[in-house]
């Protein structure tokens, strides 16, 4: 691809910093990065010249980001990229989803390959901190934890049941050393089995070269309900480790961070006012019509600055909300009981119900 670096070709960033040489790639972005018109995010100013959003996506899992029958990305990481899209152009049809796999996912978001991550990507501080893989992470948009894929038939019902077995693990991922470190406290002994990418690894597994795969719990419903015969695996009951996954982007530029951060949230604030797509006309119009509504209003964008404040339009949040609906209508469409998926909401609910998503005020 070209580059939006006055022909620094990103291409070559990449490669360096393949290499290791971060540091290069980091300096030269920022020495040719373009100033924002309006002060804000060089990379918010690049994203509205190219007039298109690059996100970052895994695009072989479903319900979170895979292409459907129809050509169609869908997914709930695409809906995330298709709510920023709204929020920064106006048009959450314009975005240029890049499939990475988890050994080029970090290299392609600090190189400016893309603008964000929106791709199945734990939180951890190896991966936030400066001297690990400095990414800027937004809010948690999936509360998961790793378990155990096995064959209904296999007799395994727990996970000492796995002690000498092979297990197949993606290489790279937070899973592989989450499974070494959970089995080890166990004093359970296996061979791993390890794979690049999870075509590879779930492809294996299917084929018997491994008695169980392991990963995100989320990650293998999604990838049960593709087998040719779902019904013949289950996931086992154990969890392994919490996995909080959230959309990720560069420190470079804390002000587009910003933007991903509070575009997350007006998802999260929009399901606890009850604002969904179906009655955002009605309450936008309930908004217009009674200055007393100060919270709603600011929230809709009717009054304040809040989209200026992060460079964008008063009403961004309107947009998004019209673009994929609140947190809970993505969640449903996608992974909830009525998916093939099939997840229970558990933790990703409402602090109001339960659950651990919160938004911060809008004020």
């Amino acid at each position: 691809m070209g580059s939006c670096c006055g022909g620094i070709d990103l291409r070559f960033l990449r490669t360096t910093l393949t290499l290791g040489s971060a540091v290069l790639a980091t300096l030269a972005l920022g020495a040719c990065a373009p100033s924002d018109s309006t002060g804000f995010s060089p990379r918010l100013s690049a994203v509205r010249s190219r007039g298109v959003l690059l996100c970052g996506v895994n695009g072989k899992l479903p319900g979170f980001s895979f292409v459907d029958a129809s050509g169609t990305y869908r997914g709930l990481d695409v809906d995330i990229c298709r709510a920023v899209a709204a929020a920064t152009l106006g048009n959450p049809e314009r975005v240029d989803y890049r499939e990475l796999n988890p050994a080029e996912r970090f290299a392609a978001l600090a190189s400016g390959e893309v603008d964000l991550l929106s791709r199945n990507t734990s939180y951890s501080l190896s991966r936030e901190a400066r001297g690990g893989n400095n990414l800027s992470f937004a809010p948690v948009v999936f509360y998961d934890g790793q378990g155990m894929l096995v064959p209904q038939g296999s007799g395994i019902q727990q996970l000492r049941d796995l002690q000498g077995k092979t297990i197949c693990v993606i290489s790279g991922t937070t899973s592989e050393l989450n499974l070494a470190n959970s089995l080890r406290q166990k004093g359970i002994t296996y061979t791993p089995l390890k794979y690049q990418t999870a075509d590879q690894a779930f492809a294996s597994y299917l084929q018997g070269r491994c008695a169980a795969i392991s990963s995100d719990r989320s990650g293998l419903a999604a990838k049960r309900s593709s087998f040719p015969d779902p019904a013949a695996h289950r996931v086992l009951p154990a969890l392994m480790s919490k996995e909080p996954l959230a959309p990720a982007s560069s420190k470079a530029d804390p002000a587009w961070a910003d933007v991903l951060r509070w575009t997350i949230y007006a998802l999260f604030q929009a399901e606890e006012l009850g604002i969904s797509r179906s009655t955002l006309d009605a309450r936008l119009a309930e908004a217009r019509a009674d200055p007393n509504q100060a919270d709603l209003r600011r929230f809709l964008g009717v009054e304040g600055d809040f989209g200026r404040q992060l460079g964008l339009a008063p009403d961004f949040v309107v947009q998004v909300i019209r673009a994929t609906g609140h947190y809970g209508e993505i969640f449903a469409r996608n992974v909830g009981m009525g998916s093939p998926i099939r997840l229970e909401r558990g933790l990703n609910q409402p602090w109001s119900q339960g659950g651990l998503l919160v938004s911060p005020p809008f004020r």
